[in-house]
C-alpha cells in the first residue's frame, strides 16, 4: 500500500498527538505542525526519531507550503482556560488557520478534515443535539472567540467546497478525555481527577446539574479517521461523541469513588454562557460511518486515572 502523506495541524496537542500515533501505526507519512501555544513536545517525543514522522514548529495563522494527500485541521486552543487567555488569537487561529489549510488543500488536491466542535451549538435549547440544529450562542460572551471562530471555520470549509471543489469533511467533536491530557488544561475530567488524587476539594461550577457526554480519546480518533476516509460525497457536519449523558456532580462522585479519594465536593459560581446540556445525537455517524463509541465512562476513566497517577 502506498503511504499517504498526512498533515496534522495542532498535532502536538492532546487529540492531535493521539491522531499522529494512530496514523503512524497505520503506515502513513505524517507531518505534525504545531506552534506549541497549548501543544507539548512531550506528547510527540516518542515519534521524533521515526523516519516517517516530521515535526514543524509553525503558527497556522501564517501559510505553510508542504505536499500532502490529507489534512487534519486540529489547530486551536480547545479548553476555556486556554482559549480565553488570548481570545483574539483564538479567533485568528480558527479563521486564518482554516483559510491557510484550505488554500493548501486547494493547491495540492488534498482531502481536508475540520475538527469543529459541539460548542457551535452554544447553550442548546434542544437535547440531544442534531447536526441540523443551528445553535443558541452569544457572540459577545467570553466563549465566543472559540464558538464563533469554529462557526466561521465551518463556513469557510463549505464555501471552499462550493467555489473550488475542495474535498472537505467536517466533524463536531464533543467532550473528549483520556491519557495525555494536560494537568492544567482546566477541563472538567482532568480537574476532577487531579483534585481527587491529591485529596483536594473538587470544585463544581454551579449546582452540578448541568450535563455532559464524555468520549474516550481512542473512540474519537476512530471516528475522525472513519470520517476522513468516508465516501467522497459525504462532507458532514457529523457529530462525533459519546451519547451517554452524565451530570457534572455524577462525574465527580464517580471519580471520587474510583480513586478512593477523601475529596469533598464544593460548589462555585457558574461561568457566563456555560452550557447546561451537552449530548450528541450520533445517528448520522452510525449511518454514514458505521461508527459509535465502544469505551464506557468507567473503563475510560480507569485508563485516564492511571495516566494521571503516573504524571502527578
Amino acid at each position: 500500500m502506498q503511504k499517504r502523506r498526512v498533515l496534522v495541524t495542532g498535532g502536538a496537542g492532546f487529540l492531535g498527538s493521539h491522531l499522529c500515533d494512530r496514523l503512524i501505526e497505520s503506515g502513513n507519512d505524517v507531518i505534525c505542525v504545531d506552534n506549541l501555544f497549548t501543544g507539548r513536545k512531550d506528547n510527540i517525543r516518542h515519534l521524533l526519531n521515526n523516519p516517517y514522522f516530521e515535526f514543524i514548529r509553525h503558527d497556522v495563522t501564517l501559510p505553510i507550503y508542504v505536499e500532502c494527500d490529507q489534512i487534519y485541521n486540529l489547530a486551536c486552543p480547545a479548553s476555556p482556560i486556554h482559549y480565553q487567555r488570548d481570545p483574539i488569537y483564538t479567533t485568528k487561529t480558527s479563521i486564518y488557520g482554516s483559510f491557510n489549510a484550505l488554500g493548501l488543500a486547494k493547491r495540492t488536491g488534498a482531502r481536508i478534515l475540520q475538527a469543529s466542535t459541539s460548542e457551535i451549538y452554544g447553550d442548546p435549547e434542544c437535547t440531544p443535539q442534531v447536526e441540523g440544529y443551528r445553535g443558541n450562542v452569544n457572540t459577545m460572551g467570553p466563549r465566543a472567540c472559540y464558538d464563533e471562530g469554529k462557526r466561521v471555520a465551518e463556513t469557510l470549509f463549505f464555501d471552499y467546497h462550493r467555489m473550488h471543489g475542495v474535498d472537505i469533511k467536517v466533524m463536531r467533536i464533543f467532550n473528549t478525555y483520556g491519557p495525555g491530557m494536560d494537568i492544567g488544561d482546566g477541563r472538567v475530567v482532568s480537574n476532577f481527577i487531579v483534585q481527587a488524587l491529591k485529596n483536594e476539594d473538587i470544585t463544581i461550577c454551579g449546582d452540578g446539574s448541568q450535563t455532559r457526554s464524555f468520549c474516550y480519546v481512542d473512540d474519537l480518533v476512530d471516528g475522525m479517521i472513519k470520517l476522513m476516509n468516508s465516501r467522497e460525497d459525504f462532507h458532514g457536519p457529523v457529530n462525533i461523541g459519546n451519547p451517554g449523558e452524565f451530570s457534572i456532580k455524577e462525574l465527580a462522585e464517580i471519580i471520587i469513588d474510583m480513586t478512593n479519594s477523601k475529596s469533598k465536593i464544593v460548589f462555585i459560581p457558574l461561568p457566563q454562557d456555560d452550557p447546561l446540556q451537552r449530548r450528541p445525537d450520533i445517528s448520522l455517524a452510525k449511518t454514514e460511518l458505521g461508527w459509535e463509541p465502544k469505551v464506557n465512562l468507567r473503563e475510560g476513566l480507569s485508563k485516564t486515572i492511571s495516566y494521571f497517577k503516573s504524571v502527578i
